[in-house]
């Protein structure tokens, strides 16, 4: 027997269960602060990984009640509606309806709303209350819907909803002793709110929710969520590790909608409509609008940050400053960090006797490791000015500023997302994609986030520069003006093939960009300086293990076979070994760019990410110049780089090496773990190596180009 179109369920409560801990899922629209409340309730006991399948990120951590209990806490992906769209809207659809086997059916379900955009923010909540599981409404950025002159009443909207209703500051850790307390209740009530399907949909939403009953093993309260859903979601199962529906429930859909189109009735506009009445109505007895109704301090602000002008002048100002205080601020850690790698190489020198012990560990993992590590003061002022433009919403004006440009080669602002995280990591930024709807415009912007400069090349691009440009000659504003070139190479790059691949392998028209802007806020420097530590102490864990690992088999491969004449150079006795026998055979292909079988070495060994370049310098530079088995002082990579010649003694890092070198690593692909994400995106093998061949193909023509036209100059 199915329900009526109609909620009404008071007095049902429901409980996690005794034996174990119940299982929270945070749910909210994008830019709610959900992601701010989960961080503050979990601490630092949070894992990140990836729903099997689909490379959509999820976060589980662990809260606790006000008795000490622990409770699972999912934070899913961010969405306006059930009615998913994208990948990871359909990933927060599935797990809510219980339809992933990777991921258990949560037993309760926290739902954060932005009060200061109250009527949007609870078309989400008006669904997620139609699934009968219980729920708690987290009334979030109440300090700023009160600056607009929204006056909220929790207590009313609790008495509508059925609900508990906390109001929170999550910025600010107001509101979470009550969050916890309501977590920790033993029963929490279902929701008793109502809202009338209109009539003529009813006898659709019963047989649909009768047959998922009977054919696809749902509860009836879920069943009737999911019938109103398929109504309103042209594609039911969107990513993999989704279980699908049952061919009867399929039929019975595609009869109901063959008969709305036969009487030409828009069925999806009149369920919408119908909830967004009654969410009207709600509103209007919980809010009270005070105060004029004039533009608000955002919109303000938004007037000069946004303009056609002054907002593309203020972005420039900013990626400036980023790149200024990147060679400014950076400089007396670095120092630092380069004195003391140098100090103990040298002390390891001192006290043990010559041999290939001591060599590993003074060229291989001290050079190797240290030549990486010292750049770690620049990647994390790079991280704490990412942090610093997300937390106040100047990134979402970012998009929006480039949103014209990108329509311009086929892409719309919504695009330029994935793009702007892609100058973090391309990892990152490529899974950003999934909230873009359009497949094509999606794999797209796969294509070309890798050209975006992410801060793995950062270390490529200030090791060049520093031996390009000796501090004590150049000022830092010409070192931040070639950075700056750098990324706006990388910039216009992943524009022009996006505008190529618009055109001809992906043809299709831009679609129209419809995005909010999330009001300004206060950075939060706290949690800034947290995330800029976390994703500090994940480079250094790469440093310390595939850094690591790549310079001590590098050692091995330089250092082995020994050349049997004892009276060998430097040169001659790594060019015998193995990795100067592989860079040989690959001289012939880079010798036109003006690399060396030395840089050869760096090329192929940075493929695994793209800052072991410079650890692989620094081995390889470091075991010739310490060769001998004799104390000597540690000279510093960037001296050593300024040192290397060619066999005629001709300097092998000019000034036009090194500006080809970060050319290259612009546009090369050399980045394996960016390859097998691109792999798990697009289900296949045919784009990753696509990408891999237009990239580094591209990368040696502009290189080929620049080198030999700059000697043909004179430079």
């Amino acid at each position: 027997m199915t329900l009526p179109p109609h909620i009404s369920l008071p007095g049902k409560k429901r409980v996690a269960g005794p034996d174990r801990s119940p299982v929270y899922a945070m749910v909210g629209n994008p830019n709610c602060g959900k992601t701010t409340l989960f961080n503050a309730l979990t601490g630092l006991r949070q894992k990140v990984g990836n729903y099997p399948g689909v490379t959509i990120e999820k976060k589980i951590g662990e809260a606790f009640s006000q008795h000490g209990r622990p409770m699972k806490v999912i934070d899913l992906p961010g969405a306006y509606s059930l009615a998913a769209r994208s990948p990871d809207e359909a990933v927060l659809r599935d797990v809510l309806l219980g339809r992933r086997t990777d991921t258990p059916q949560p037993d309760r379900i926290i739902c954060v709303v932005d009060a200061s955009n109250l009527e949007r923010n609870l078309y989400l909540a008006h669904q997620i209350l139609d699934l009968g599981r219980p729920v708690i409404v987290v009334l979030n950025m109440m300090d700023v819907a009160h600056a607009a002159g929204h006056r909220i009443d929790p207590k009313k909207l609790e008495e509508s909803l059925g609900v508990p209703v906390i109001p929170c500051e999550a910025i600010r850790g107001k509101g979470l002793v009550e969050l916890r307390l309501a977590m920790s209740r033993a029963e929490l009530p279902l929701a008793r709110h109502r809202w009338d399907v209109p009539a003529p949909i009813a006898p659709a939403v019963a047989d649909l929710q009768a047959s998922l009953v009977q054919n696809d093993n749902r509860p009836p309260l879920v069943a009737r969520a999911e019938a109103l859903l398929l109504l309103t979601d042209f594609d039911t199962v969107r990513v993999a590790g989704s279980t699908p529906l049952s061919d009867r429930t399929h039929e019975i859909l595609a009869h109901w909608r063959q008969r709305w189109e036969g009487e030409g009735t828009d069925w999806s506009a009149t369920l919408i409509r119908s909830r967004y009445d009654a969410i009207n109505r709600l509103c209007a007895d919980v809010i009270r609008r005070t105060g004029a109704q004039g533009p608000s301090l955002s919109d303000r602000i938004d007037a000069a940050l946004v303009h056609s002008l002054w907002g593309w002048l203020f972005f420039g100002a900013v990626m400036a400053t980023l790149f200024f205080s990147i060679f400014t601020l950076a400089e007396y850690p670095m120092n630092w960090i380069d004195a003391h790698m140098a100090a103990l190489s040298s002390w390891v020198k001192g006290a043990m006797s010559a041999g290939d012990l001591r060599d590993l560990l003074t060229d291989g993992v001290i050079a190797g490791v240290g030549g990486i590590v010292v750049f770690l003061p620049q990647i994390l002022i790079l991280f704490f000015f990412v942090g610093l433009l997300e937390s106040t919403g100047y990134m979402a004006r970012a998009a929006f500023l480039m949103d014209r440009p990108m329509s311009k080669v086929g892409l719309h602002g919504k695009s330029f997302i994935p793009l702007l995280g892609s100058y973090a990591c391309a990892i990152p930024g490529i899974m950003a994609t999934r909230t873009i709807e359009n497949a094509k415009d999606r794999l797209v912007t796969i294509l070309v986030a890798p050209l975006m400069s992410c801060s793995a090349r950062l270390p490529v691009y200030l090791l060049m520069i520093a031996t390009l440009l000796p501090s004590t000659a150049v000022p830092t504003t010409t070192k931040a003006a070639i950075m700056l070139l750098m990324y706006a190479l990388g910039t216009l790059g992943a524009f022009g093939f996006a505008w190529l691949f618009k055109r001809t392998l992906f043809q299709s028209a831009p679609p129209l960009m419809i995005m909010e802007l999330p009001p300004y806020q206060r950075p939060h420097l706290r949690e800034i300086l947290r995330q800029m530590i976390e994703r500090g102490w994940l480079f250094l864990k790469n440093a310390g293990t595939i850094i690591l690992g790549i310079s001590i088999v590098l050692w091995f491969l330089t250092a082995y076979p020994k050349n049997p004449d004892p009276a060998a150079t430097p040169d001659a006795k790594i060019a015998y070994s193995l990795a100067g026998r592989a860079g040989k055979i690959l001289e012939p292909a880079i010798k036109p760019l003006g690399f060396d079988w030395r840089i050869g070495i760096g090329l192929v060994t940075s493929f695994a990410a793209r800052e072991v370049f410079v650890s692989s310098t620094a081995v390889v530079f470091n075991v010739q110049h310490f060769a001998g088995g004799k104390r000597a002082e540690v000279t510093p990579l960037r001296a050593a780089l300024r040192a290397a010649t060619w066999p005629d003694g001709a300097a092998l890092f000019t000034p036009l090496v090194c500006f080809t070198l970060m050319v290259y690593y612009v546009f090369a692909m050399q980045c394996m773990s960016t390859v097998a994400i691109v792999k798990r995106e697009t289900n296949s093998w045919r784009w990753p190596l696509f990408q891999i061949a237009y990239m580094t193909g591209t990368a040696w023509i502009l290189c080929f180009i620049l080198y030999q036209t700059g000697r043909a100059l004179g430079f």
